[in-house]
């Protein structure tokens, strides 16, 4: 579908697109076009605050679906594959456990859009698509790697969850000292480098 643009509120317009590929690459687009306070991504849609809705309206009819949706920073995420759900994804995906390490990290990911939690970046990329758990853990710890449809994410605070973990991270997600709090913000292009896990895990 084409672009919707919409007022949200008084000082913001809020933009529907079709999915997350096309949020990200109108995001990006508009970020280099408006003077914008913020562009914030969604799985669907865009905020733009501090722009009038005539304003996006107009710089929205540039922008086409297959724009450039990331040439940000290349970010790697050193990864122990020793997560208790990994022999799970491999028989859902039909595959050993040290291909699905193999395939995760051959992939390039890209950060789509933020949400959740502070620092919890969506990647696109995952070789897969795999059913959240039936069962959400109460307790999900800091720098685990999951999966959960066609995502894949590092969980940056310690949260109920129900992705299934394949590894963990020692990465700080989110720090509010650094000058750009989230390590992964939308367009960031993600590579994970798997390490040795010290239980003798995959990796």
């Amino acid at each position: 579908m084409s672009p919707q643009v919409r007022a949200f509120g008084t000082g913001a317009a809020l933009v529907e697109v079709d999915g997350p590929a096309e949020a990200l690459s109108l995001a990006l687009w508009l970020r280099d076009r408006v003077e914008a306070t913020e562009v914030v991504p969604a799985a669907r849609t865009v905020l733009v605050d501090g722009v009038p809705v005539l304003e996006v309206q107009a710089a929205v009819r540039g922008w086409t679906p297959d724009a450039p949706a990331a040439g940000g920073d290349l970010v790697e995420v050193p990864v122990r594959y020793d997560g208790p759900d990994l022999a799970a994804v491999a028989e859902l995906v039909g595959v050993s456990e040290e291909e699905v390490v193999r395939r995760h990290t051959e992939a390039e990911h890209v950060a789509a859009f933020c949400g959740f939690a502070p620092g919890f970046s969506y990647l696109t990329g995952s070789p897969w698509e795999v059913p959240r758990r039936s069962t959400p853990r109460s307790r999900v710890e800091p720098g685990s790697v999951g999966l959960a449809g066609p995502w894949t994410g590092v969980y940056p605070t310690a949260s109920p969850g129900g992705w299934q973990l394949v590894g963990s991270t020692d990465v700080v997600l989110w720090d509010p000292d650094r000058s750009e709090p989230a390590l992964l913000p939308p367009g960031t292009r993600v590579r994970f480098r798997a390490v040795p896990a010290p239980s003798g895990g995959v990796a």
